[in-house]
C-alpha cells in the first residue's frame, strides 16, 4: 500500500471512531448501529432486515454464513469471534492452548476481512464470567485485538463484557488500548444510568450495548419456592421502547443490539426471545421496528394482565387462570395454554439449557381469556404458559409459576 493510501485509510478510521463517540443531534440518531443480537436461520434474518435493522450481531465463527445473507439483505455484521471460557475448562495460562485459539481466530479474520458485509469484530463474549480477577483475561483479549488490527486495520475491534458493576468498569477504563470500542451486555433498569456509570469509571471510548435486555431471571422477583417471575411480552416491549428512545441520543453509545432475535431456552422458552420459537413476531419485535423508524401496521396483541387462582395447589386440584389481552383491531384472539415443569438445567452466561418437559393434564374448559384445568399429579414446581395470537399471526406471551405439593 502506498504511503498516501495508508494515510487516507487511517483518516477514515479516525473519523469512524470520532463518529462513534459523538452525540447524534435531533434527527441524527441513525448514526448509531441499530440491529439485534441474532441466533436463527435465513428466514428470521430476513424478518430482522424487514423491521428496519441495519446491523446484526452474531457470536461465533460458525455464524459466518450470516455475512453472505446480510450482504444480500443490505445488512452489516458485527462478526463474533468466540473465545472459550475458563468456566468451561479453558486455561488461559496454557500457552499452547491460547496460541492455537488465537491462530484459528486470525485465520478466520484473514479469510473474511474483505467481506463487504463486515462492519466490526466482536472479540469474545463475557469470558470473565465466574472469574475472580478478569484483568488477565481482558489483557489477553487486548493482545488478540492488536493482532487482529495488524491483519485487518480497516475494521474496528470490540471486547464484549458483562455489566458487573463499578469495580469492573474502573478496571476496564485503561486496560485495553487495542480495543476500539467496548461492548457491554446490559439488562433492565441498569441501562438508564449506564452513561453516568461510564463517566464515573473513567471510560471514555465509544460503547456498544451488545446485548440489551429487559429484566433478567437473575434480577426478577421470585416466588417463595424460588421461581423467578417473567415479565409479559407487553411489559418487555415497553422496556425496549423506553430504553431505545433513551439510548438514541446518548453521545457515548455507538450502537444497541436488543437480545435476542430468535428464541432460546434460558430459564424459560420465552424469557429472552424477541420472537417465539415458531418465528412468530411479538410486541417486542414491533417495539424494535417502531424505534427504527418502521411503522407497524398490524401490532401484536397487548397483554393487560394475567392471573392464577393460587400459587400452591394439591396434586390434581383444579386450577383457574386467565389473561386480559386485546388485539390491535379488536378482533378475536386465540390462546394456547400449556404446563411445563420448572426448568432445572440452569446455566450461567446464557449457556445452552435442556428444555423442561411438557406436562399433560386434563383441561376442563379453555377459551381465549381463561382456562380451568387440573394440577399435575406429581408434586413440584411448574409454569402455566400462555400464548395468545391475533388473526395476523402476531403473538403475545406470558407465564405463571405455581407449585404442587
Amino acid at each position: 500500500m502506498s504511503t498516501s493510501a495508508a494515510v487516507f485509510r487511517h483518516i477514515l478510521f479516525a473519523l469512524f471512531i470520532c463518529t462513534a463517540g459523538s452525540a447524534p443531534a435531533a434527527g441524527q440518531a441513525d448514526t448509531q448501529w441499530r440491529g439485534a443480537a441474532f441466533e436463527g436461520d435465513a428466514a428470521s434474518l430476513a424478518r430482522l432486515a424487514g423491521t428496519g435493522a441495519k446491523v446484526v450481531r452474531v457470536y461465533r465463527q460458525t455464524d459466518a454464513w450470516v455475512l453472505d445473507e446480510a450482504q444480500r439483505l443490505g445488512l452489516k455484521v458485527l462478526m463474533g469471534l468466540w473465545l472459550e471460557h475458563p468456566r468451561h475448562g479453558f486455561n488461559y495460562d496454557d500457552g499452547h492452548a491460547v496460541h492455537a485459539q488465537e491462530q484459528a481466530i486470525l485465520d478466520f479474520v484473514g479469510r473474511y476481512r474483505k467481506h463487504p458485509a463486515l462492519l466490526a469484530w466482536g472479540i469474545g463474549n463475557e469470558i470473565e464470567t465466574a472469574v475472580e480477577d478478569p484483568l488477565p483475561l481482558w489483557r489477553a483479549v487486548d493482545r488478540l485485538a492488536a493482532s487482529i488490527k495488524r491483519l485487518d486495520p480497516d475494521h474496528p475491534t470490540l471486547m464484549i463484557v458483562a455489566d458487573t458493576g463499578a469495580s469492573a468498569f474502573r478496571n476496564l477504563a485503561n486496560c485495553c488500548p487495542n480495543v476500539n470500542l467496548l461492548g457491554i451486555n446490559v439488562y433492565a433498569g441498569a441501562v438508564f444510568d449506564l452513561p453516568r456509570r461510564l463517566r464515573d469509571a473513567g471510560i471514555s471510548k465509544p460503547v456498544v450495548i451488545t446485548e440489551l435486555g429487559p429484566l433478567g431471571q437473575w434480577q426478577a422477583g421470585r416466588k417463595p419456592w424460588g421461581a423467578p417471575v417473567e415479565p409479559t411480552s407487553s411489559e418487555k416491549a415497553r422496556f425496549f421502547t423506553e430504553a431505545l428512545a433513551y439510548l438514541a441520543y446518548q453521545p457515548q453509545i455507538r450502537g444497541v443490539f436488543p437480545f435476542l432475535w430468535g428464541a432460546k431456552q434460558e430459564q424459560t422458552e420465552t424469557w429472552h426471545g424477541l420472537l417465539l420459537a415458531d418465528g412468530s413476531e411479538t410486541a417486542m419485535s414491533d417495539a424494535l421496528a417502531s424505534s427504527w423508524g418502521r411503522p407497524v401496521a398490524k401490532p401484536a396483541p397487548l397483554v393487560r394482565g394475567i392471573g392464577i387462582s393460587a400459587d400452591v395447589f394439591t396434586p390434581g386440584a383444579e386450577i383457574s387462570a386467565g389473561i386480559d389481552a386485546v388485539s390491535a383491531d379488536g378482533t378475536a384472539l386465540e390462546t394456547e395454554w400449556k404446563i411445563l415443569a420448572e426448568a432445572t438445567d440452569l446455566r450461567k452466561g446464557g449457556d445452552r439449557e435442556t428444555p423442561p418437559a411438557r406436562i399433560v393434564t386434563r383441561v376442563l374448559r379453555a377459551d381465549a381469556a381463561s382456562v380451568r384445568l387440573l394440577a399435575p399429579a406429581e408434586p413440584g414446581a411448574y409454569r402455566l404458559f400462555i400464548t395468545t395470537r391475533d388473526r395476523h399471526g402476531k403473538a403475545a406471551s406470558a407465564n405463571l409459576p405455581f407449585l404442587v405439593r
